[in-house]
Protein backbone atom coordinates (compact mmCIF):
# COMPACT_ATOMS: atom_id res chain seq x y z
CA UNK A 1 0.00 0.00 0.00
CA UNK A 2 1.06 3.61 -0.56
CA UNK A 3 0.96 6.24 2.17
CA UNK A 4 -2.54 7.21 1.03
CA UNK A 5 -3.98 3.70 0.76
CA UNK A 6 -5.72 2.03 3.69
CA UNK A 7 -8.12 -0.76 4.40
CA UNK A 8 -10.58 1.50 6.24
CA UNK A 9 -11.04 5.25 6.29
CA UNK A 10 -13.01 6.63 9.25
CA UNK A 11 -14.43 10.11 8.65
CA UNK A 12 -14.89 11.95 11.94
CA UNK A 13 -13.04 11.28 15.21
CA UNK A 14 -16.08 11.76 17.41
CA UNK A 15 -18.05 9.56 19.79
CA UNK A 16 -18.22 6.74 17.23
CA UNK A 17 -15.18 7.40 15.06
CA UNK A 18 -12.61 7.05 17.83
CA UNK A 19 -14.12 3.69 18.77
CA UNK A 20 -13.99 2.45 15.18
CA UNK A 21 -10.38 3.52 14.62
CA UNK A 22 -9.22 2.01 17.88
CA UNK A 23 -10.99 -1.33 17.54
CA UNK A 24 -10.26 -1.87 13.84
CA UNK A 25 -6.56 -1.11 14.33
CA UNK A 26 -6.29 -3.73 17.08
CA UNK A 27 -5.36 -6.14 14.30
CA UNK A 28 -1.87 -5.18 13.06
CA UNK A 29 -2.60 -6.23 9.50
CA UNK A 30 -5.51 -3.75 9.22
CA UNK A 31 -4.51 -0.26 8.07
CA UNK A 32 -6.82 2.50 9.29
CA UNK A 33 -6.97 6.22 8.54
CA UNK A 34 -8.90 8.45 10.96
CA UNK A 35 -9.78 11.90 9.59
CA UNK A 36 -10.81 14.72 11.93
CA UNK A 37 -11.66 18.23 10.74
CA UNK A 38 -10.72 19.83 14.04
CA UNK A 39 -7.48 20.03 16.02
CA UNK A 40 -6.07 17.60 18.56
CA UNK A 41 -7.75 17.66 21.96
CA UNK A 42 -5.01 19.61 23.73
CA UNK A 43 -7.13 22.39 25.23
CA UNK A 44 -7.24 22.07 29.04
CA UNK A 45 -10.89 23.19 28.94
CA UNK A 46 -11.77 19.94 27.17
CA UNK A 47 -10.39 17.80 29.98
CA UNK A 48 -11.63 19.81 32.97
CA UNK A 49 -15.36 19.06 33.30
CA UNK A 50 -16.31 22.63 34.23
CA UNK A 51 -14.60 23.69 30.98
CA UNK A 52 -17.90 22.89 29.25
CA UNK A 53 -18.69 26.58 29.72
CA UNK A 54 -15.65 27.48 27.61
CA UNK A 55 -15.82 24.87 24.86
CA UNK A 56 -19.52 25.61 24.35
CA UNK A 57 -18.54 28.81 22.54
CA UNK A 58 -15.05 28.04 21.23
CA UNK A 59 -14.86 28.18 17.44
CA UNK A 60 -11.59 26.23 17.67
CA UNK A 61 -13.15 23.01 19.00
CA UNK A 62 -16.83 23.63 18.24
CA UNK A 63 -18.60 23.93 14.88
CA UNK A 64 -20.99 26.45 16.42
CA UNK A 65 -23.80 25.64 14.01
CA UNK A 66 -27.12 27.46 13.91
CA UNK A 67 -30.37 26.06 12.60
CA UNK A 68 -32.40 27.82 9.96
CA UNK A 69 -35.22 29.97 11.35
CA UNK A 70 -37.75 27.55 12.80
CA UNK A 71 -41.34 28.69 12.23
CA UNK A 72 -42.45 26.61 15.20
CA UNK A 73 -40.06 28.54 17.46
CA UNK A 74 -41.30 31.97 16.36
CA UNK A 75 -38.69 32.14 13.64
CA UNK A 76 -35.72 31.76 15.98
CA UNK A 77 -32.38 30.26 14.95
CA UNK A 78 -31.29 27.70 17.54
CA UNK A 79 -27.61 27.43 18.43
CA UNK A 80 -26.31 23.90 17.79
CA UNK A 81 -22.85 23.26 19.25
CA UNK A 82 -21.05 20.22 17.85
CA UNK A 83 -17.57 18.99 18.70
CA UNK A 84 -14.74 19.76 16.28
CA UNK A 85 -11.72 18.02 17.80
CA UNK A 86 -10.55 14.51 18.66
CA UNK A 87 -13.44 13.05 20.61
CA UNK A 88 -15.96 15.18 18.74
CA UNK A 89 -18.98 16.09 20.82
CA UNK A 90 -17.82 13.72 23.57
CA UNK A 91 -15.06 16.30 24.17
CA UNK A 92 -17.48 19.18 24.75
CA UNK A 93 -20.70 17.60 26.03
CA UNK A 94 -22.27 17.57 29.49
CA UNK A 95 -20.62 14.22 30.40
CA UNK A 96 -23.85 12.41 31.30
CA UNK A 97 -23.86 8.63 30.83
CA UNK A 98 -27.32 7.47 29.78
CA UNK A 99 -28.13 4.51 27.55
CA UNK A 100 -31.83 5.06 26.94
CA UNK A 101 -34.70 2.71 27.58
CA UNK A 102 -34.84 -1.00 26.81
CA UNK A 103 -37.94 -0.29 24.75
CA UNK A 104 -36.02 2.12 22.47
CA UNK A 105 -33.90 -0.67 21.07
CA UNK A 106 -36.71 -3.21 20.94
CA UNK A 107 -38.55 -0.61 18.86
CA UNK A 108 -35.57 -0.35 16.49
CA UNK A 109 -35.74 -4.12 16.01
CA UNK A 110 -39.51 -4.01 15.47
CA UNK A 111 -38.97 -1.46 12.70
CA UNK A 112 -37.11 -4.14 10.74
CA UNK A 113 -33.59 -3.74 12.09
CA UNK A 114 -32.56 -7.25 13.03
CA UNK A 115 -29.85 -7.42 15.67
CA UNK A 116 -30.68 -4.07 17.31
CA UNK A 117 -33.02 -5.17 20.09
CA UNK A 118 -32.05 -4.47 23.70
CA UNK A 119 -30.68 -7.96 24.27
CA UNK A 120 -28.54 -7.51 21.15
CA UNK A 121 -27.04 -4.14 22.12
CA UNK A 122 -26.61 -4.63 25.88
CA UNK A 123 -23.37 -6.65 25.51
CA UNK A 124 -21.81 -3.73 23.62
CA UNK A 125 -22.81 -1.21 26.28
CA UNK A 126 -21.20 -3.51 28.84
CA UNK A 127 -18.09 -4.06 26.71
CA UNK A 128 -17.45 -0.33 26.37
CA UNK A 129 -18.14 0.58 29.99
CA UNK A 130 -15.58 0.94 32.77
CA UNK A 131 -17.92 1.72 35.63
CA UNK A 132 -16.56 2.86 38.98
CA UNK A 133 -18.97 0.43 40.61
CA UNK A 134 -17.33 -2.52 38.87
CA UNK A 135 -18.74 -5.36 36.81
CA UNK A 136 -22.19 -5.57 38.35
CA UNK A 137 -25.35 -6.81 36.62
CA UNK A 138 -26.05 -4.79 33.44
CA UNK A 139 -22.73 -2.94 33.75
CA UNK A 140 -19.12 -3.34 32.69
CA UNK A 141 -16.19 -2.69 34.98
CA UNK A 142 -13.14 -2.78 32.72
CA UNK A 143 -14.22 -1.15 29.44
CA UNK A 144 -12.36 1.89 28.11
CA UNK A 145 -15.18 4.43 28.57
CA UNK A 146 -14.95 5.41 32.22
CA UNK A 147 -18.14 6.04 34.16
CA UNK A 148 -18.02 7.61 37.63
CA UNK A 149 -20.39 8.49 40.43
CA UNK A 150 -20.79 12.05 41.62
CA UNK A 151 -19.09 11.69 44.97
CA UNK A 152 -20.53 14.15 47.46
CA UNK A 153 -24.24 14.67 47.84
CA UNK A 154 -25.51 18.20 47.30
CA UNK A 155 -28.17 19.75 49.54
CA UNK A 156 -30.07 21.17 46.58
CA UNK A 157 -30.03 17.92 44.58
CA UNK A 158 -31.21 16.04 47.64
CA UNK A 159 -34.10 18.49 47.91
CA UNK A 160 -34.93 17.93 44.24
CA UNK A 161 -34.92 14.15 44.66
CA UNK A 162 -37.13 14.53 47.72
CA UNK A 163 -39.53 16.77 45.82
CA UNK A 164 -39.68 14.27 42.97
CA UNK A 165 -40.51 11.49 45.43
CA UNK A 166 -43.31 13.64 46.83
CA UNK A 167 -44.92 13.93 43.39
CA UNK A 168 -44.66 10.19 42.83
CA UNK A 169 -41.25 9.62 41.21
CA UNK A 170 -39.15 7.03 43.09
CA UNK A 171 -35.53 7.61 44.02
CA UNK A 172 -33.00 5.66 41.95
CA UNK A 173 -29.26 5.17 42.03
CA UNK A 174 -29.01 3.85 38.45
CA UNK A 175 -30.75 5.34 35.42
CA UNK A 176 -29.15 2.56 33.35
CA UNK A 177 -30.43 -0.30 35.45
CA UNK A 178 -33.46 -2.52 35.09
CA UNK A 179 -35.75 0.50 34.79
CA UNK A 180 -35.03 4.11 33.85
CA UNK A 181 -37.79 5.81 35.80
CA UNK A 182 -36.71 7.68 38.90
CA UNK A 183 -34.88 10.69 40.34
CA UNK A 184 -31.27 10.68 41.43
CA UNK A 185 -27.71 11.60 40.59
CA UNK A 186 -26.29 11.11 37.13
CA UNK A 187 -23.20 9.04 36.48
CA UNK A 188 -20.65 10.89 34.38
CA UNK A 189 -17.99 10.05 31.80
CA UNK A 190 -15.20 11.20 34.10
CA UNK A 191 -12.20 9.56 35.70
CA UNK A 192 -10.15 11.02 38.54
CA UNK A 193 -11.84 14.38 38.11
CA UNK A 194 -11.17 14.62 34.36
CA UNK A 195 -13.38 14.16 31.30
CA UNK A 196 -13.31 10.76 29.62
CA UNK A 197 -14.11 11.50 25.99
CA UNK A 198 -13.95 8.74 23.41
CA UNK A 199 -10.60 10.18 22.34
CA UNK A 200 -9.33 9.79 25.89
CA UNK A 201 -10.95 6.36 26.25
CA UNK A 202 -10.06 4.79 22.92
CA UNK A 203 -7.12 6.74 21.46
CA UNK A 204 -4.63 6.06 24.23
CA UNK A 205 -0.92 6.69 23.65
CA UNK A 206 -0.48 3.00 22.86
CA UNK A 207 -3.24 3.13 20.27
CA UNK A 208 -1.90 6.31 18.71
CA UNK A 209 1.51 4.65 18.39
CA UNK A 210 0.21 1.75 16.32
CA UNK A 211 1.99 1.80 12.96
CA UNK A 212 -1.17 0.65 11.18
CA UNK A 213 -3.24 3.62 12.45
CA UNK A 214 -2.84 7.09 11.04
CA UNK A 215 -4.68 9.98 12.71
CA UNK A 216 -4.97 13.15 10.63
CA UNK A 217 -6.36 16.24 12.35
CA UNK A 218 -7.46 19.50 10.72
CA UNK A 219 -8.41 17.28 7.78
CA UNK A 220 -11.81 18.47 6.52
CA UNK A 221 -13.62 15.80 4.49
CA UNK A 222 -15.02 17.35 1.31
CA UNK A 223 -16.53 14.34 -0.46
CA UNK A 224 -16.38 10.66 -1.23
CA UNK A 225 -14.41 9.11 -4.06
CA UNK A 226 -16.76 6.80 -5.93
CA UNK A 227 -16.16 4.34 -8.72
CA UNK A 228 -19.60 3.61 -10.04
CA UNK A 229 -21.62 2.69 -7.00
CA UNK A 230 -18.69 1.77 -4.80
CA UNK A 231 -16.93 4.06 -2.31
CA UNK A 232 -13.18 3.81 -2.73
CA UNK A 233 -11.85 6.86 -0.90
CA UNK A 234 -12.27 10.31 0.59
CA UNK A 235 -11.24 13.78 -0.57
CA UNK A 236 -10.21 16.13 2.21
CA UNK A 237 -8.62 19.52 2.78
CA UNK A 238 -5.60 19.81 5.03
CA UNK A 239 -3.12 22.65 5.30
CA UNK A 240 -4.78 24.51 2.44
CA UNK A 241 -4.36 21.56 0.07
CA UNK A 242 -6.87 19.06 -1.26
CA UNK A 243 -5.81 15.45 -0.72
CA UNK A 244 -7.22 12.04 -1.53
CA UNK A 245 -7.00 8.84 0.49
CA UNK A 246 -8.20 5.49 -0.82
CA UNK A 247 -9.84 2.62 1.05
CA UNK A 248 -9.44 -0.95 -0.16
CA UNK A 249 -12.20 -2.28 2.10
CA UNK A 250 -14.64 0.38 3.30
CA UNK A 251 -15.24 4.06 4.03
CA UNK A 252 -16.93 4.58 7.40
CA UNK A 253 -18.81 7.86 7.87
CA UNK A 254 -18.91 8.98 11.49
CA UNK A 255 -19.23 12.71 10.91
CA UNK A 256 -22.47 13.04 12.86
CA UNK A 257 -26.13 13.72 12.11
CA UNK A 258 -25.36 16.99 10.33
CA UNK A 259 -22.24 16.25 8.32
CA UNK A 260 -22.67 12.57 7.43
CA UNK A 261 -25.77 13.29 5.32
CA UNK A 262 -24.11 16.44 3.98
CA UNK A 263 -21.15 14.38 2.71
CA UNK A 264 -23.47 11.86 1.09
CA UNK A 265 -25.44 14.59 -0.65
CA UNK A 266 -22.28 16.37 -1.85
CA UNK A 267 -21.13 13.04 -3.28
CA UNK A 268 -24.30 12.49 -5.30
CA UNK A 269 -26.09 10.19 -2.86
CA UNK A 270 -29.42 11.63 -1.75
CA UNK A 271 -32.78 12.97 -2.90
CA UNK A 272 -32.65 13.44 -6.67
CA UNK A 273 -34.55 16.75 -6.66
CA UNK A 274 -32.19 18.28 -4.08
CA UNK A 275 -29.06 17.12 -5.89
CA UNK A 276 -30.25 18.28 -9.28
CA UNK A 277 -31.28 21.66 -7.87
CA UNK A 278 -27.66 22.23 -6.86
CA UNK A 279 -26.08 20.69 -9.95
CA UNK A 280 -24.73 17.64 -8.15
CA UNK A 281 -24.47 14.62 -10.49
CA UNK A 282 -26.80 11.95 -9.14
CA UNK A 283 -25.00 8.72 -8.32
CA UNK A 284 -27.90 7.23 -6.38
CA UNK A 285 -31.36 8.64 -5.74
CA UNK A 286 -31.69 7.90 -2.03
CA UNK A 287 -34.55 10.12 -0.80
CA UNK A 288 -34.05 9.53 2.92
CA UNK A 289 -30.58 11.10 3.13
CA UNK A 290 -30.86 14.14 5.40
CA UNK A 291 -34.50 13.53 6.31
CA UNK A 292 -35.91 12.15 9.60
CA UNK A 293 -33.94 14.67 11.71
CA UNK A 294 -34.84 14.38 15.41
CA UNK A 295 -33.56 16.25 18.45
CA UNK A 296 -34.39 16.76 22.10
CA UNK A 297 -35.75 20.26 22.74
CA UNK A 298 -34.66 21.50 26.15
CA UNK A 299 -36.85 23.85 28.18
CA UNK A 300 -34.89 25.55 30.96
CA UNK A 301 -36.62 26.79 34.12
CA UNK A 302 -34.52 29.13 36.27
CA UNK A 303 -34.88 29.69 39.99
CA UNK A 304 -33.34 31.91 42.64
CA UNK A 305 -32.29 29.92 45.70
CA UNK A 306 -32.93 31.00 49.27
CA UNK A 307 -29.51 29.77 50.41
CA UNK A 308 -25.99 30.62 49.17
CA UNK A 309 -25.26 26.96 48.36
CA UNK A 310 -25.17 27.10 44.56
CA UNK A 311 -22.29 27.01 42.13
CA UNK A 312 -23.23 30.60 41.27
CA UNK A 313 -22.16 31.60 44.77
CA UNK A 314 -18.83 29.82 44.42
CA UNK A 315 -18.05 31.23 40.99
CA UNK A 316 -19.07 34.78 41.91
CA UNK A 317 -16.43 35.19 44.64
CA UNK A 318 -12.65 34.92 44.63
CA UNK A 319 -12.82 32.86 47.81
CA UNK A 320 -15.35 30.47 46.28
CA UNK A 321 -13.26 30.06 43.15
CA UNK A 322 -10.14 29.38 45.19
CA UNK A 323 -12.00 26.81 47.28
CA UNK A 324 -13.26 25.07 44.12
CA UNK A 325 -9.77 24.96 42.68
CA UNK A 326 -8.25 23.63 45.87
CA UNK A 327 -10.91 20.93 46.19
CA UNK A 328 -10.18 19.76 42.66
CA UNK A 329 -6.39 19.89 43.07
CA UNK A 330 -6.37 17.98 46.35
CA UNK A 331 -9.30 15.58 45.96
CA UNK A 332 -10.29 15.81 42.25
CA UNK A 333 -13.86 16.46 43.39
CA UNK A 334 -16.28 19.37 43.54
CA UNK A 335 -17.93 21.46 40.83
CA UNK A 336 -14.80 21.55 38.66
CA UNK A 337 -14.89 17.74 38.43
CA UNK A 338 -18.62 17.53 37.71
CA UNK A 339 -19.40 20.08 35.07
CA UNK A 340 -22.95 21.40 34.92
CA UNK A 341 -25.72 18.91 35.73
CA UNK A 342 -25.62 16.73 38.82
CA UNK A 343 -29.15 15.45 39.28
CA UNK A 344 -31.81 14.16 36.98
CA UNK A 345 -35.18 12.58 36.69
CA UNK A 346 -37.06 10.40 34.23
CA UNK A 347 -40.81 10.54 34.72
CA UNK A 348 -44.24 10.50 33.13
CA UNK A 349 -45.43 14.05 32.55
CA UNK A 350 -48.19 13.83 29.95
CA UNK A 351 -51.36 12.32 31.40
CA UNK A 352 -54.66 11.03 30.07
CA UNK A 353 -57.93 12.52 31.23
CA UNK A 354 -58.20 9.87 33.95
CA UNK A 355 -54.75 10.81 35.27
CA UNK A 356 -52.96 7.73 33.95
CA UNK A 357 -49.65 8.12 32.07
CA UNK A 358 -50.13 8.84 28.37
CA UNK A 359 -47.08 6.76 27.46
CA UNK A 360 -45.91 3.31 28.51
CA UNK A 361 -42.45 4.54 29.59
CA UNK A 362 -41.16 7.86 30.99
CA UNK A 363 -41.62 10.68 28.49
CA UNK A 364 -39.63 13.48 30.17
CA UNK A 365 -36.01 13.82 31.29
CA UNK A 366 -34.79 16.44 33.76
CA UNK A 367 -31.29 17.87 33.97
CA UNK A 368 -30.78 19.69 37.26
CA UNK A 369 -27.88 22.11 37.65
CA UNK A 370 -26.82 23.84 40.85
CA UNK A 371 -26.16 26.98 38.81
CA UNK A 372 -28.11 29.31 36.55
CA UNK A 373 -27.27 31.34 33.45
CA UNK A 374 -29.12 32.87 30.53
CA UNK A 375 -28.05 29.95 28.31
CA UNK A 376 -26.08 26.71 28.47
CA UNK A 377 -22.44 27.56 29.03
CA UNK A 378 -23.23 31.24 29.70
CA UNK A 379 -22.00 33.48 32.52
CA UNK A 380 -23.69 32.54 35.78
CA UNK A 381 -26.17 34.93 37.32
CA UNK A 382 -25.06 37.21 40.19
CA UNK A 383 -27.59 35.65 42.57
CA UNK A 384 -27.85 32.19 44.11
CA UNK A 385 -29.47 30.23 41.32
CA UNK A 386 -30.26 26.79 39.98
CA UNK A 387 -31.82 25.36 36.84
CA UNK A 388 -34.27 22.58 36.07
CA UNK A 389 -34.31 21.65 32.39
CA UNK A 390 -36.87 19.32 30.87
CA UNK A 391 -36.96 17.61 27.50
CA UNK A 392 -39.42 15.32 25.75
CA UNK A 393 -37.70 11.98 25.33
CA UNK A 394 -39.34 10.79 22.11
CA UNK A 395 -40.34 13.79 19.97
CA UNK A 396 -42.62 13.21 17.00
CA UNK A 397 -41.23 16.21 15.10
CA UNK A 398 -39.10 15.45 12.05
CA UNK A 399 -36.79 17.91 10.37
CA UNK A 400 -34.08 17.73 7.74
CA UNK A 401 -30.47 18.44 6.74
CA UNK A 402 -29.95 19.64 3.15
CA UNK A 403 -26.98 21.07 1.30
CA UNK A 404 -27.25 24.70 0.21
CA UNK A 405 -24.64 24.45 -2.55
CA UNK A 406 -21.81 22.27 -3.84
CA UNK A 407 -19.40 24.02 -1.46
CA UNK A 408 -18.42 21.38 1.14
CA UNK A 409 -17.33 24.11 3.54
CA UNK A 410 -20.73 25.81 3.67
CA UNK A 411 -22.91 24.52 6.53
CA UNK A 412 -26.06 22.81 5.27
CA UNK A 413 -29.64 23.83 5.88
CA UNK A 414 -30.67 22.61 9.34
CA UNK A 415 -34.39 22.61 10.08
CA UNK A 416 -35.45 20.72 13.23
CA UNK A 417 -39.17 21.65 13.12
CA UNK A 418 -39.37 21.64 16.90
CA UNK A 419 -42.87 21.55 18.44
CA UNK A 420 -44.47 20.89 15.05
CA UNK A 421 -46.84 18.21 16.35
CA UNK A 422 -49.65 18.35 18.88
CA UNK A 423 -48.05 15.61 20.99
CA UNK A 424 -44.76 17.52 21.18
CA UNK A 425 -46.49 20.74 22.19
CA UNK A 426 -48.60 19.08 24.88
CA UNK A 427 -45.59 17.18 26.25
CA UNK A 428 -43.45 20.32 26.45
CA UNK A 429 -46.15 22.10 28.45
CA UNK A 430 -46.62 19.05 30.67
CA UNK A 431 -42.88 18.93 31.30
CA UNK A 432 -42.80 22.54 32.47
CA UNK A 433 -45.75 21.86 34.75
CA UNK A 434 -43.98 18.79 36.16
CA UNK A 435 -40.90 20.87 36.96
CA UNK A 436 -43.04 23.44 38.69
CA UNK A 437 -44.76 20.72 40.72
CA UNK A 438 -41.43 19.40 41.98
CA UNK A 439 -40.23 22.94 42.79
CA UNK A 440 -43.42 23.47 44.79
CA UNK A 441 -43.18 20.16 46.66
CA UNK A 442 -42.53 20.41 50.42
CA UNK A 443 -38.95 19.16 50.11
CA UNK A 444 -37.98 21.87 47.60
CA UNK A 445 -40.15 24.77 48.67
CA UNK A 446 -37.70 26.02 51.33
CA UNK A 447 -35.03 26.44 48.63
CA UNK A 448 -37.09 28.38 46.09
CA UNK A 449 -36.99 32.13 46.61
CA UNK A 450 -38.63 32.82 43.24
CA UNK A 451 -39.13 31.31 39.82
CA UNK A 452 -37.11 33.52 37.50
CA UNK A 453 -38.10 31.78 34.23
CA UNK A 454 -40.79 31.46 33.06
CA UNK A 455 -41.97 33.48 36.06
CA UNK A 456 -45.16 33.65 38.08
CA UNK A 457 -47.06 35.59 35.38
CA UNK A 458 -46.90 32.67 32.94
CA UNK A 459 -49.75 30.33 33.88
CA UNK A 460 -52.02 29.25 31.02
CA UNK A 461 -51.12 26.39 28.70
CA UNK A 462 -50.99 28.88 25.82
CA UNK A 463 -48.55 31.11 27.72
CA UNK A 464 -46.40 28.14 28.73
CA UNK A 465 -46.24 26.96 25.11
CA UNK A 466 -45.21 30.46 24.04
CA UNK A 467 -42.47 30.36 26.68
CA UNK A 468 -41.26 27.08 25.20
CA UNK A 469 -41.25 28.55 21.69
CA UNK A 470 -39.31 31.63 22.80
CA UNK A 471 -36.81 29.90 25.09
CA UNK A 472 -36.45 26.27 24.03
CA UNK A 473 -32.99 25.15 22.88
CA UNK A 474 -31.25 21.98 21.82
CA UNK A 475 -29.85 19.59 24.36
CA UNK A 476 -27.37 18.54 21.67
CA UNK A 477 -28.84 15.26 20.44
CA UNK A 478 -29.52 15.61 16.66
CA UNK A 479 -30.05 12.14 15.20
CA UNK A 480 -31.75 10.06 12.54
CA UNK A 481 -30.69 11.72 9.27
CA UNK A 482 -29.27 8.50 7.73
CA UNK A 483 -31.62 6.13 9.46
CA UNK A 484 -31.37 2.38 9.30
CA UNK A 485 -34.24 0.32 7.99
CA UNK A 486 -35.53 -1.72 5.07
CA UNK A 487 -38.05 0.68 3.51
CA UNK A 488 -37.71 3.20 0.67
CA UNK A 489 -36.67 6.07 2.97
CA UNK A 490 -34.04 4.09 4.89
CA UNK A 491 -30.45 5.14 4.15
CA UNK A 492 -28.54 2.24 5.71
CA UNK A 493 -29.48 -1.37 6.35
CA UNK A 494 -29.32 -3.14 9.70
CA UNK A 495 -25.58 -3.62 9.21
CA UNK A 496 -25.19 0.15 8.71
CA UNK A 497 -24.27 -0.27 5.03
CA UNK A 498 -25.49 2.51 2.75
CA UNK A 499 -28.22 0.96 0.63
CA UNK A 500 -27.14 0.74 -3.01
CA UNK A 501 -23.51 1.77 -2.46
CA UNK A 502 -20.79 -0.82 -1.81
CA UNK A 503 -17.93 -0.20 0.59
CA UNK A 504 -19.71 2.52 2.57
CA UNK A 505 -21.30 2.61 6.01
CA UNK A 506 -22.68 5.32 8.28
CA UNK A 507 -21.90 4.71 11.94
CA UNK A 508 -23.06 7.53 14.20
CA UNK A 509 -26.30 8.95 15.62
CA UNK A 510 -27.58 9.71 12.14
CA UNK A 511 -28.17 5.97 11.67
CA UNK A 512 -30.63 5.84 14.58
CA UNK A 513 -34.13 5.19 13.22
CA UNK A 514 -35.66 6.92 16.24
CA UNK A 515 -34.09 9.02 18.95
CA UNK A 516 -33.23 7.19 22.16
CA UNK A 517 -34.82 8.21 25.46
CA UNK A 518 -31.90 10.11 26.92
CA UNK A 519 -28.42 11.39 26.14
CA UNK A 520 -26.85 10.05 22.95
CA UNK A 521 -23.12 9.66 23.62
CA UNK A 522 -23.25 6.20 25.20
CA UNK A 523 -25.53 4.84 22.42
CA UNK A 524 -23.14 6.21 19.77
CA UNK A 525 -20.27 4.34 21.42
CA UNK A 526 -22.37 1.18 21.58
CA UNK A 527 -23.25 1.46 17.88
CA UNK A 528 -19.57 1.72 16.95
CA UNK A 529 -18.58 -1.24 19.13
CA UNK A 530 -21.29 -3.33 17.47
CA UNK A 531 -20.36 -2.05 14.00
CA UNK A 532 -16.79 -3.31 14.37
CA UNK A 533 -18.04 -6.85 14.88
CA UNK A 534 -20.32 -6.53 11.84
CA UNK A 535 -17.52 -5.11 9.68
CA UNK A 536 -15.21 -7.98 10.59
CA UNK A 537 -17.91 -10.61 10.08
CA UNK A 538 -18.81 -9.18 6.66
CA UNK A 539 -15.14 -9.08 5.67
CA UNK A 540 -14.77 -12.76 6.59
CA UNK A 541 -17.84 -13.78 4.64
CA UNK A 542 -16.65 -11.84 1.59
CA UNK A 543 -13.11 -13.28 1.67
CA UNK A 544 -12.38 -15.72 -1.16
CA UNK A 545 -12.16 -19.37 -0.24
CA UNK A 546 -8.67 -20.65 -1.19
Amino acid sequence: MTDQEFDYIVVGAGSAGCVLASRLSERPETRVLLLEAGPRDTSPWIHLPIGYGKTMWSDKVNWRFETDPDPNMNGRRIYWPRGKTLGGSSSINGLIYIRGQKEDYDHWKALGNAGWGYDDVLPYFIKSEGNQRGAIPLHGGDGPLKVSDIGAKHELIEAFIGGAEQVGVPRTDDFNGATQEGAGYFQLNTHNGLRCSTAKAYLTPAVKARPNLRIETEAFAAGLVLEGRRAVGVRYRQGGQMKTARAQAEVLLSAGAIQSPQLLQLSGIGPRALLEAHGVPVVLDLPGVGENLQDHLQIRLGFECTKPITTNDQLNSWFGQAKLGLEWLVHRTGALAIGINQGGCFMHALRNEDGSPATATPDIQFHVATLSADMAGGKVHPYSGFTMSVCQLRPEARGHIRIRSTDPFEPPEMQPNYLSTDMDRRTAVAGVKAARAIADAPAMRPYVKREVKPGSGVESDADLLEFCRNNGATIFHPSGTCRMGDDALAVVDARLRVRGIAGLRVIDCSAMPTLVSGNTNAPAVMMAEKAVDMIRADARSAAPVL
